[in-house]
């Protein structure tokens, strides 16, 4: 990875349509609505490079930008209809866009895993200027979806810790994803930060609203508790489910390392959501003693013990000895469902 940095470069959480491919019967009609919105978000960044300038380095795309959320399917129908293939012809087109636009693409959707048949993961993933994939970071904190936490012994056996909670090390800076939800939940992106990440590339469709929503305030918490800033990108309408179009619409924003926001679109397709990063600028913060520098003063080893005999949700759900279980989706709310009755019965709850 490139040792050398931009102190300062355009970033934007472009908001665009998402055309979800629920109504599509199979895999060769869903492939066609994945190439359309493939194209919609080719002429999006060509429009915004226009727009903006050269300076424009890092692109971020909404939550599950290719696919829409499974709405029904059971899990090998969603691997099957929904979920993309690394080294497959979208994950081939999604980098051409970052070649061709000059640009650090990054986005989100569900992919399936040589390791894992029958499995698919909800992904996060990022292209560089070449057309490289040089991040993968799977979600670990899902009610709907498989996790690495489901096949976890596996999963550490072929990718590693590290690749649990992948950081890439890039001439813009060190990147790292958080998909959608798990902006909620601060050890996702204390795991980042610890490992360097500067920026946190969020993908989302999340409930928009002018009213400070949970997401907004979650956002802002992780920007100055780790002195990173976060792009956050949610879809404009979300077509193929049975929900209004514009329930998840707008409200994109960029987080300064203060937990200021920047900049925040308002609904519709837009590329508003744009801004600076002055990443010469947070390097000195982060490294400037002072009482506002969360990171440098977090003592994680003191909650180290509490976190480890916790027992909350248990590990290795989907996983036999080396056989991979393909859940029904039942098994959802049964994993969430013993991990309250066991905190009922140590009186957690």
């Amino acid at each position: 990875m490139s040792t050398e940095k931009l102190d300062r470069f355009v970033a934007l959480a472009l908001q665009i349509d998402c055309d979800g491919v629920h109504p599509d019967r199979d895999r060769a009609a869903s492939a066609v609505r994945m190439q359309a919105s493939i194209k919609r978000i080719d002429s999006a960044i060509a429009g915004a490079r226009r727009w903006i300038g050269s300076e424009l380095k890092l692109v971020v795309l909404p939550e599950y930008i290719l696919s829409g959320p499974p709405w029904g399917e059971t899990i090998p129908e969603w691997a099957e209809k929904g979920a993309i293939a690394p080294g497959g012809p979208e994950d081939y087109a999604l980098g051409a866009l970052a070649q061709k636009h000059g640009v650090f693409l990054a986005g989100n959707g569900y992919e399936t895993d040589r390791h894992f048949p029958g499995l698919y993961f909800q992904a996060c993933w990022v292209f560089d200027p070449s057309g490289n994939r040089i991040l993968t970071y799977r979600r670990l904190i899902s009610i709907f979806a498989p996790t690495p936490q489901d096949v976890w012994d596996k999963y550490l056996d072929i990718y590693g810790l590290e690749g649990v909670f992948p950081v890439a090390d890039t001439a813009i800076g060190k990147l790292a994803a958080i998909a959608s939800e798990e902006i909620l939940y601060p050890e996702v992106a204390r795991c980042h930060a610890i490992r360097g990440a500067e920026i946190f590339l969020h993908c989302t469709s999340e409930v928009a609203s002018p009213n400070l929503t949970i997401k907004q305030i979650a956002r802002r918490a992780r920007a100055l508790e780790n002195l990173a800033y976060v792009v956050s990108a949610n879809n404009a309408s979300l077509h193929g489910i049975d929900v209004p179009i514009d329930s998840s619409n707008g409200y994109s924003d960029i987080i300064d390392y203060h937990g200021n926001q920047m900049v925040l679109a308002g609904a519709g397709a837009s590329s508003v959501a744009n801004t600076f990063l002055d990443m010469a600028g947070l390097r000195a913060y982060r490294r400037r003693p002072a009482m506002a520098n969360m990171l440098s003063r977090q003592a994680l080893d003191l909650f180290a013990d509490s976190y480890a005999k916790a027992d909350l949700r248990r590990p290795n759900g989907l996983l036999d000895g080396d056989r991979i279980l393909v859940p029904d989706r039942s098994y959802f709310q049964k994993r969430q469902a013993d991990a309250i009755e066991r905190m009922v019965a140590r009186g957690i709850l």
